[in-house]
């Protein structure tokens, strides 16, 4: 399930640098007057169009453990296009880049102004949610579909904006349907967040009724 660049996909990419620049910006409100009118305009055309059906099959998530790419992230790859985390076609997710590394799941961002929590640190809830998703990626890896049931976070320094993240996550146990996951996030080689979680693996059918 590569990334491609379709229409979808470039526009959600340049809402996620607008929605950052707009952040970062001090825009005159005669330019900001100027763009709320040409916005109205394009919110009307997508309100127009008709409501999207979106399902998920069996097929398609095998395929993606399947496929991740290994060490590297020139093809992007995500689960779910819409996904508020790794979805390229997600106009306000992170943008992440996520891979396989082995049995690791391994995922990249550079956090833009939007997500700033405290003056140049990322907001921690940003945070938790790059790190469930990666972890959540582990089940995948190993062929199982599961929901997270704890995630337990240790902060141990300042997540930084505008510098390259990097989380990975592995398994660490399983016992039955429970699936206990750790995962680190690393800035600079240095490793800033640890995490652990408990996740419950759920039959797809359950999955897909919820979706």
């Amino acid at each position: 399930m590569t990334t491609q660049i379709t229409p979808r996909v470039k526009v959600a990419s340049l809402l996620r640098e607008l929605g950052h620049d707009f952040v970062l910006r001090d825009v005159s409100d005669e330019v900001l007057e100027d763009i709320a009118t040409r916005i109205e305009n394009v919110v009307s055309d997508v309100a127009a169009a008709p409501l999207r059906s979106v399902e998920q099959s069996v097929g398609a998530i095998e395929a993606f453990r399947s496929g991740l790419p290994q060490h590297g992230r020139d093809e992007p790859r995500h689960l779910f296009a819409d996904s508020v985390v790794s979805g390229a076609a997600n106009p306000m997710g992170l943008g992440a880049y996520l891979w396989r590394d082995g049995d690791q799941a391994v995922m990249e961002v550079t956090l833009g102004k939007a997500f700033e929590g405290a003056p140049q640190r990322a907001h921690g809830g940003v945070v938790a949610a790059l790190l469930d998703e990666t972890m959540g990626m582990v089940n995948s890896i190993h062929g199982t579909i599961g929901l997270t049931a704890t995630l337990n976070i240790s902060y141990l320094a300042a997540t930084p904006v505008g510098v390259l993240l990097t989380t990975r996550a592995w398994l660490e146990s399983r016992e039955g349907r429970k699936i206990s996951i750790r995962a680190t996030v690393s800035a600079n080689d240095t490793v800033v967040v640890e995490a652990t979680a408990l996740f419950i693996a759920i039959d797809f059918s359950t999955f897909h009724a919820r979706s």
